[in-house]
């Protein structure tokens, strides 16, 4: 899955990664360390520009509220639980269907934090055992450093409520796509004891797409579902690196680059 994750590269960093056309100061965002459900997040997307006399797709630079409200949605009350979209399912979900095939978009970011979830964990679930133990999180991003590029989709839902002139009155919200988990080994070795696969962090990931998809997952012209599907296969193993973060990133009041800080072993206390 996808809960968390740290954005902070500039706008004019992604314009020139992505290619963008269009962004302007009023869709800047501060670097954000601890990117949490609800919050504002940047979204690459090709889109027609509103009142211009070409229909053509104009690749922009967007901010988005991070969990989609479908468009037939009666209150907006549910986007907090609809963070992420499973790439298995995404094109028959009735939440999601009508994004696939038209609303596609990437939301850039550094990387994504994930608590690991292992068989200690499982076995205190499966006792019946109130309390949770103490999970260790991970920072998990490219190896390289690039930018980790996640499929996402976004959706337009209108606040009846709201007149039409209200500032308000248009939600633009998004959802990460999510995939199995790798289990193939990670491009820099762990500290010994640590986790040799993603899936040994947890059975699910964030769907990173590499740059030669880039351009026909943000076209809004392909709609056909089985073309897109083919564009949900996993990216080539090897390409990411996962280590241990502090576990004040659980929680979301704590936000600054001291988070990404490489720990040299997990912090006592915790699984793994």
């Amino acid at each position: 899955m996808c809960g968390r994750y740290a954005s902070s590269r500039r706008p004019e960093d992604l314009a020139g990664v992505f290619e963008i056309e269009k962004w302007g100061a009023e869709e800047s965002l501060e670097p954000d360390y601890n990117v949490a459900p609800t919050k504002e997040v940047y979204a690459v997307l090709d889109r027609p520009l509103k009142d211009a006399e070409s229909p053509r797709p104009v690749r922009q630079l967007r901010k988005l509220k991070w969990g989609l409200v479908p468009s037939w949605a009666k209150t907006p009350e549910g986007g907090a639980r609809m963070i992420n979209a499973r790439a298995e399912t995404v094109h028959e979900k009735p939440s999601y269907r009508r994004a696939f095939a038209a609303r596609r978009c990437i939301l850039p970011a550094d990387g994504y934090y994930e608590w690991v979830t292992a068989a200690q964990e499982r076995e205190l679930e499966v006792e019946g055992r109130k309390k949770r133990p103490r999970k260790q999180p991970y920072f998990v991003l490219p190896a390289d450093g690039s930018v980790f590029a996640m499929a996402g989709l976004y959706e337009f839902w209108r606040d009846r409520t709201l007149p039409d002139d209200h500032p308000q009155a248009w939600w633009v919200t998004c959802s990460v796509i999510t995939t199995e988990a790798e289990s193939t080994p990670l491009a820099v070795a762990p500290a010994e004891g640590g986790p040799h696969s993603l899936a040994d962090i947890h059975p699910r990931m964030p769907l990173m797409l590499t740059p030669d998809r880039w351009d026909a997952w943000l076209d809004p012209g392909r709609t056909d579902p089985d073309g897109l599907r083919e564009l949900l296969a996993p990216p080539p193993p090897g390409l990411m690196r996962a280590f241990p973060v502090s576990t004040a990133v659980s929680n979301v009041r704590n936000n600054g680059p001291e988070l990404l800080k490489e720990l040299a072993a997990p912090e006592e206390g915790t699984l793994f």
